[in-house]
C-alpha cells in the first residue's frame, strides 16, 4: 500500500524519483527501493514524505481516519500526565544542581579571597634572583591580581544565581 501511494503521489505532484528525493535529501534510488517495495522508509522520514505531499502519514500509509474513542484519550491524558511529572522532577533536579554550583562558588570565591588575606602574598618576600621562583611568583601574581579584580563579580554573579534559581515558595 504504501509503495503504490508513494508513487502515486509523487507522479501526481508532478515530481521524478530525482526531485521527490532532493526534496527529502536522499538518493533517487531510495526512493526507487520505496516504490518497488525493496525497502520502508523510517519514522521519520514517513513524517518528511508527508510533508513534502502535504498530508498526513495516516493517510500516506492508508489508513482511514476514524474517531479515537474516550478511552483512548483517556489513555492517552494519562501518559501525558506521567510525562509532564518526569519533565518537572527533571527540571527541578536541574535547578538545585544549579542553585548548588552557585551557593558553591559563593563559598569558594569568599574562601579564596579570605585566604589570600590571611597568607597576605608570601610569594612577595621570596628571592627573585632564582629565575625558579622569579617566574613561579611572577605567576601567583597575576593570578591573584586576576582573581582580586574579577572576584567582586563572581560573587555577585554567584549570589544572584542563587537568588534566582532559589526553589520559590508556593
Amino acid at each position: 500500500m504504501l509503495k503504490e501511494n508513494i508513487k502515486t503521489l509523487r507522479r501526481s505532484k508532478g515530481l521524478s524519483q530525482e526531485e521527490l528525493a532532493l526534496k527529502l535529501n536522499v538518493v533517487r534510488q531510495t526512493v526507487s527501493k520505496w516504490e518497488q517495495g525493496l525497502s520502508v522508509p523510517d519514522a521519520d522520514m514517513l513524517i518528511a514524505i508527508s510533508e513534502v505531499f502535504e498530508m498526513p502519514v495516516s493517510t500516506l500509509l492508508g489508513e482511514t481516519l476514524t474517531e479515537t474513542p474516550a478511552d483512548d484519550l483517556k489513555a492517552i491524558s494519562e501518559k501525558l500526565e506521567v510525562i509532564n511529572l518526569q519533565l518537572a522532577r527533571r527540571k527541578e533536579r536541574g535547578q538545585k544542581t544549579l542553585h548548588g554550583f552557585f551557593i558553591l562558588l559563593c563559598v569558594a570565591t569568599a574562601a579564596a579571597f579570605g585566604a589570600l588575606t590571611l597568607f597576605n602574598s608570601p610569594y612577595l618576600s621570596w628571592d627573585y634572583s632564582r629565575p625558579e621562583t622569579a617566574v613561579m611568583g611572577v605567576a601567583l601574581h597575576a593570578l591573584e591580581w586576576a582573581f582580586v579584580r574579577a572576584a567582586p563579580f563572581v560573587l555577585i554573579a554567584s549570589i544572584v544565581g542563587a537568588y534566582m534559581t532559589r526553589k520559590k515558595r508556593s
